[in-house]
């Protein structure tokens, strides 16, 4: 099993690239299912999730050719509407092919789908809106069965909660439906822009995308497109905290900055200096002393939960008290403890963690138990006396691509060993 072994002390110096994003990447390829013609994606990431999903496509039907950062799909024929337990237990992205599945073929058997154990990630909100569009699903097994096999017809929909990967499931579910769709309280988040656009192109009837409202005209197929994945806004943010607790000098390219607006006024409020240089460009400066500052995390365009572990990690660096409360994962908290092993000092409290700085850290053998807690760690690790063991860094491996290859191209001390 692999690990990351880091010697902290090191400012971060120079330019680090985004990679496009992951959560965006996968529901484009589930949307690949909707059609029989080719489905084009460029800057894909080559991350462990993304590979479980080209894997998944093709036990479903789908001919998937990689080349660099270009997957190219076609779906001639639906063989197998089925995501195994085996093959997608690591990846809560699964549930995505039920959506496309059902509207494609009328029928799906989809596994409860697994992830990082940061909490509840309930799928109930996908079947509720299946069953509105006309779906009849089964539980039982650990598998969601669903079947339409007359199709699906549009109706309103108001999801109890806004969800990121429902809301991207309804619509892909609703594009072939017949008749109108309203999905009320839907996600915002630039990943849900980012799949209406490739749906658009593909000949769907979408409006209302990044609003809380989204109005789908059902058609009857749809065609091939070509699509270029957005930027990777968590991997930028983790970067862009990268360069703030090092008390580096570090621009991070290939982003797209309105995308990680919350993230840069919480470092500006902190004392980081963070500028612009072009459309596609942050820069991110120490200029000394780091103040502590509160965090909520909240749907988008409020402060991801996906940068909640990075920025406590910033926060262990801070002068002064900081309360981070987080709203949407209850158990996000995990690692808390392992920041603690490395000297930290955080107090958890049910949905609060109260942060006390500056603390020196100090390098120590630590475990990642899920994705982005595993970035806090690798932060946490930059800027800590003496060298740090980070195990089971598949968890990183799932989201962030070569990430200890672009960190030690901008100066940091990390290797991977095995």
């Amino acid at each position: 099993m692999d690990k990351f072994v880091i010697t902290g002390g090191a400012a971060l110096r120079g330019e680090i690239p985004t990679n496009g994003s992951k959560n965006s990447a996968l529901p484009a390829l589930a949307a690949g299912l909707l059609t029989d013609e080719a489905v084009t994606l460029h800057r894909v990431p080559r991350v462990r999730d993304i590979r479980t999903m080209e894997r998944l496509l093709v036990d479903i039907g789908t001919t998937v050719d990689v080349e660099g950062e270009t997957v190219r799909l076609r779906t001639e024929r639906i063989l197998s509407p089925e995501a195994p337990y085996e093959l997608v237990k690591t990846m809560r992205a699964s549930s995505l092919v039920l959506g496309p599945l059902v509207a494609r073929s009328g029928r799906a058997r989809v596994s409860l789908p697994g992830g990082c154990a940061i909490g509840a990630r309930p799928i109930n909100l996908h079947i509720f809106g299946l069953e509105q569009l006309g779906a009849t699903i089964n539980q039982a097994h650990g598998y969601i069965e669903a079947v339409a096999p007359d199709g699906l017809r549009g109706a309103v929909v108001h999801f109890d909660r806004i969800t990121v990967t429902g809301t991207e499931d309804l619509m892909m579910a609703a594009v072939l439906a017949r008749g109108e769709t309203v999905l009320r309280n839907a996600a915002r988040e630039p990943e849900v822009v980012d799949l209406a656009d490739l749906l658009i192109k593909m000949g769907a009837n979408i409006e209302g995308a990044g609003t809380s409202t989204i109005r789908i005209q059902g058609v009857e197929r749809l065609h091939g497109a070509e699509h270029t994945i957005i930027a990777d806004r968590i991997e930028a943010g983790t970067f862009l905290v990268a360069g703030a607790i090092t008390g580096g000098d570090l621009t991070v390219t290939r982003c797209n900055p309105e995308h990680v607006g919350a993230l840069v006024s919480k470092l500006q409020q902190c004392g980081v200096e963070v500028t612009q240089p072009d459309a596609t460009s942050l820069r991110v400066r120490g200029t000394g002393r780091l103040r502590s500052v509160d965090m909520t995390t909240e749907e988008y365009p409020g402060f991801a939960t996906d940068l909640q572990a990075q920025y406590m990690a910033l926060m262990t660096q801070a002068e002064g008290i900081a309360i981070i409360v987080e709203t949407i994962f209850e158990n996000r908290f995990m690692h808390a403890q392992e920041l603690a092993r490395m000297g930290a000092n955080i107090r958890l409290d049910g949905k609060q963690a109260i942060v006390a700085g500056p603390h020196a850290l100090t390098g120590a053998g630590v475990i990642a138990s899920d994705l982005r807690a595993s970035a806090s760690l690798v932060l946490g690790a930059l800027v800590a006396k003496g060298e740090t063991v980070i195990d089971r860094v598949y968890h990183i491996d799932r989201g962030y691509e070569k990430i200890e290859t672009k960190l030690a191209g901008v100066g940091a001390k990390i290797r991977r060993v095995v």
